[in-house]
């Protein structure tokens, strides 16, 4: 077979491929609703929305959480509702927050521009 029969077989093949394939979605998108995580961020401001809160016991700064990556904070509160973060106050949060909770908590507190 000539080599331009066989880049052509090889094109054919890849574009069949491609157009099967879905494309893959953005990477700012996210299954959360930041209207609904508005709401639901309400006692979250009681420590994070505290500039320089810290923790009396052991004394360390309570962290930022406004404008934080979605899929860090997704991770961090099925970490803390699977109490694999060590930290009573926030496993105590999270144990009452299905997974569509905590998709948009992260959304909201993610579009917030710092």
């Amino acid at each position: 077979m000539s080599r331009l029969l066989l880049l052509a077989a090889a094109l054919v093949g890849i574009a069949s491929v491609a157009q099967a394939a879905p494309a893959p979605a953005p990477a700012t998108m996210h299954p959360g609703n930041a209207a609904a995580g508005r709401i639901l961020v309400f006692t979250c401001h009681g420590c994070h929305g505290i500039p320089g809160y810290r923790y009396a016991y052991p004394n360390f700064p309570i962290p930022k959480i406004a404008g934080q990556h979605y899929n860090y904070l997704v991770a961090a509160l099925n970490e803390y509702r699977k109490q694999d973060r060590a930290n009573p106050t926030m496993q105590a949060q999270a144990q009452g927050l299905s997974e569509q909770d905590i998709r948009d908590i992260a959304a909201y507190l993610s579009s917030i521009r710092k």
